[in-house]
């Protein structure tokens, strides 16, 4: 009599040792924040987290995907960019075929402080 082998066995998700999980502090640390900056947003529900009893946990796929969400892309190619910033050759004239303008900057305003309130309610200063 001849046996076959077993068929394997499917796995079993329970085989697998669970993700580690990092405290906010080792997630701040990792991404040059402080933990309460991590501990608020993961509250605001605005990165991904784990939640066990109280306190907030993180896979390395977590934090992965937080890099991501906050990855900032450039709003131009770069070779554009620096044609934007370099300076104008020389002064624009009339000759021009397409005139070129600077980017425009608003002016700088100058902030006034307010006179205290209790100067202008009571006369007096304290």
């Amino acid at each position: 009599m001849h046996r076959s082998t077993p068929a394997p066995v499917p796995h079993r998700p329970s085989d697998a040792p669970p993700p580690r999980l990092y405290r906010p502090e080792e997630i701040a640390d990792t991404l040059g924040c402080s933990a309460w900056w991590v501990k608020d947003r993961a509250r605001r529900r605005l990165i991904p987290h784990t939640r066990v009893g109280r306190a907030y946990r993180f896979t390395a796929e977590h934090l992965a995907e937080i890099i991501r969400l906050y990855e900032e892309r450039p709003a131009q190619p770069a070779q554009r960019a620096a044609r934007v910033t370099e300076p104008l050759p020389g002064p624009v004239t009339q000759t021009d075929s397409a005139p070129r303008r600077l980017p425009a900057v608003a002016p700088a305003t100058r902030l006034r402080a307010r006179p205290p309130r209790r100067q202008q309610q009571y006369g007096t200063v304290a």
